[in-house]
């Protein structure tokens, strides 16, 4: 009776682990992540709308409709990215991920303070090589590091009536993410997709 109960405990307990590492593994080697799904949709280091949320638009999971939503895959690769996007009248916000789908930073409008948020996205690496320049502070350029060379950058800008979906849109259309002329650029070791 004692070996029996063993070997459901030592059953459950390896059918645990399996499940664990699993599911853990999974995000790796997934190729159906939101940088890949996005690749037809999206040049690299160019501003791209998406389709409104809708039942049938399965193109990213949990979009909420009350959203207009943009995105910049970024290869920094060729040099830091300068991100601007203009302030809806609402709320808008822009979240920035790596190429396995990992967050890493976040900014809203409310936090930023501005008509528009500017910042330069680059590596830590690229940070490192900037000049130190001591008239300009913190303050005045917001710098993000980047884990990584490629990743997504995901912009929303909220419509609160379904009436001011067009002016939402409108002003993520006006968002540009492009590379920074006479930066130095990184040895490339991720290929440009």
């Amino acid at each position: 009776m004692i070996r029996l109960l063993l070997t459901i405990l030592a059953g459950i307990l390896l059918g645990g682990i399996v499940h664990l590492v699993s599911v853990l593994a999974l995000p790796m080697i997934a190729n159906e992540d939101a940088y890949s799904r996005l690749k037809p949709l999206a040049k690299v280091n160019t501003v791209a709308q998406l389709a409104l949320a809708a039942p049938d638009n399965k193109l990213m999971p949990y979009m909420d409709p009350a959203f207009a939503v943009a995105v910049c895959r970024y290869n920094l690769s060729n040099g830091p990215i300068k991100l601007k996007v203009p302030v809806s009248q609402d709320y808008t916000s822009v979240s920035f991920y790596t190429r396995s789908d990992l967050a890493y930073y976040a900014i809203n409008d409310r936090s930023a303070g501005k008509e528009v948020i500017v910042l330069d996205l680059m590596t830590e690496a690229q940070h490192n090589a900037l000049p130190q320049d001591e008239n300009v502070t913190a303050a005045d350029r917001l710098i993000v590091d980047s884990p990584t060379k490629t990743g997504l950058i995901v912009m929303r800008a909220m419509a609160p009536e379904p009436g001011l979906m067009a002016q939402a849109q409108a002003s993520l259309t006006r968002a540009s993410c492009t590379v920074q002329a006479g930066q130095a650029a990184q040895p490339a070791d991720t290929p440009q997709d």
